[in-house]
């Protein structure tokens, strides 16, 4: 049970504690955050509720922490988190079990989320000691009017202190993708869970607790978002925000002060099929980009663009897919499971029922139970209804017929959103074209958008985000430029 042998130190009662300056606390509001679990509509965990002194407690611990810690040897910081990496797989059985609970991920998919997460702090401890290992040499004399008499060294520094915000549908990967970038750079890291997640988040850190990094390296803080969400992420003492979720990023980046920002705000991933694609391959993509997960997933494909030609044919080729789709709890490694809350079953509802209202063509009936949404997929959608440009984040998807390319470029870019696109054609040439021109971060080719692997850069344009994602580019991200010039005396001698 999640909680229980080395996990016992993180709950005091039925409360799960919070972490700052190396240890786990209770929060002096005595106030609890309830996390409901999505099956069954119940609380199911209770977090502290920090208070904003806390807040201001663990900021000024990490501070003092990060500058010891960008002293520390590159080797050593790699050292610890690998150490935590094999802690974080170790004990994967337990942290799934709370992404179980707690989001509703199916079984399967919780432990590979564990066990992935461990892989990307490993390979960004290598990553970190290559790229923070090399620096730039360059001299004067290289721009016209000067001499050789500069020599200018740079080298990466960390920001500061590194504020990390992950969203509920990948809690432990999305917080140690921004993590072990921010550690092995020199940064301490604060950590605000979401709510659903927090308890699969607060069994993470105790893994790199127990790997003995640094007191006050490393904090997690609980708590409701209009208490302590806006004071943290405006508090003076954050360097650098790194958050992912929704429209709220917008808003943080608005409020924060001249920080850099690193932000994945979801998508409206639009997959567009030409006449000459597999149809069998697009079918299993869209199916397995469309539903996976239940379609709570910002690189879902959200809206198929497919010309009208071999819509008929790939329409039913999708219907037979999901017709096997297997509906029901995560505990029984369903591919659909409830969605996260009510709320987020209300919306997609409505998108629904506009769908309905304005005469999109339902290819199966629309079913609902509590948070369990059944599969769904709308043919015949049109641009004047909402599941056209936004995000249901559920188990339904939207197909648009277009009569030709430009048609499927054209709704595609004039989406608000643009974090990741694919395109399905026997033609390279084509699909590099249309690649160049659809207004997304990636687009894949002939494969459903993904994430991933971890390595690989991502970033969102427009209100997907701002920021290179991928461990690499989070590295560069999280330090800034150190610069020193070595100036020397003018050359007395002359060649010839």
């Amino acid at each position: 049970m999640a909680g229980s042998d080395i996990f016992a130190e993180i709950i005091d009662g039925d409360v799960f504690n919070y972490y700052s300056d190396g240890q786990w606390n209770k929060s002096s509001s005595g106030k609890y955050v309830p996390i409901i679990n999505p099956t069954t509509r119940k609380v199911h965990f209770k977090v502290q509720a920090c208070t904003q002194e806390e807040v201001n407690k663990v900021i000024e611990s990490a501070k003092t922490a990060q500058k010891l810690w960008a002293k520390t040897p590159l080797w050593k910081r790699a050292e610890l988190l690998h150490k935590a990496a094999a802690i974080l797989k170790e004990h994967k059985a337990p942290i799934a079990e709370c992404l179980v609970k707690e989001i509703a991920k199916p079984a399967k998919d919780a432990v590979t989320e564990v066990v992935r997460s461990g892989d990307l702090v490993s390979y960004c401890a290598e990553e970190g000691v290559r790229v923070l290992g090399e620096g730039k040499f360059l001299v004067s004399d290289s721009f016209p009017g000067n001499d050789r008499t500069k020599y200018c060294l740079t080298s990466k520094i960390p920001l500061g202190v590194v504020l990390a915000i992950p969203p509920f549908n990948y809690p432990v990967n999305l917080a140690v993708s921004k993590i072990a970038p921010a550690l092995i750079s020199g940064n301490s890291i604060v950590l605000k869970p979401p709510t659903q997640g927090a308890v699969a988040a607060l069994h993470m850190v105790h893994c790199f607790h127990l790997a003995g990094f640094p007191k006050g390296l490393i904090s997690c803080v609980t708590g409701k978002g209009s208490e302590i969400g806006d004071f943290l992420t405006m508090h003076p003492g954050v360097n650098c925000i790194s958050f992912t979720g929704g429209d709220t990023g917008i808003a943080i980046s608005k409020k924060s002060a001249m920080i850099p920002l690193q932000m994945e705000l979801g998508g409206k991933d639009a997959c567009i099929v030409l006449e000459d694609a597999d149809l069998d391959l697009v079918a299993a993509n869209i199916v397995k980009g469309g539903f996976s997960y239940s379609g709570q997933r910002c690189t879902a494909v959200k809206v198929a663009l497919v010309m009208e030609s071999v819509a008929d044919i790939l329409v039913k080729k999708i219907n037979d897919k999901v017709a096997k789709l297997t509906v029901g709890p995560p505990e029984d490694d369903n591919d659909i499971t409830p969605v996260v809350t009510e709320s987020s079953a209300n919306y997609i509802e409505g998108l629904v029922m506009d769908a309905k209202k304005k005469g999109a063509t339902f290819c199966q009936e629309y079913r609902r139970e509590g948070n369990l949404i059944w599969p769904l997929l709308l043919d015949n959608v049109r641009p004047d209804m909402r599941i056209a440009w936004e995000e249901p984040f559920g188990p339904v998807l939207p197909v648009i017929r277009i009569n030709s390319v430009e048609e499927g470029i054209q709704h595609c870019n004039a989406s608000n959103f643009g974090l990741q696109g694919c395109v399905f054609t026997k033609d390279i040439n084509k699909a590099m074209l249309i690649s160049d021109a659809m207004e997304t971060g990636t687009v894949q080719i002939n494969s459903a958008p993904a994430r991933g692997p971890d390595h690989f850069p991502f970033q969102g344009l427009k209100d997907s985000g701002i920021g290179s994602q991928g461990i690499t580019n989070s590295i560069n991200m999280m330090t800034k430029i150190k610069t020193t010039v070595i100036n020397l005396p003018t050359p007395s001698y002359s060649m010839g």
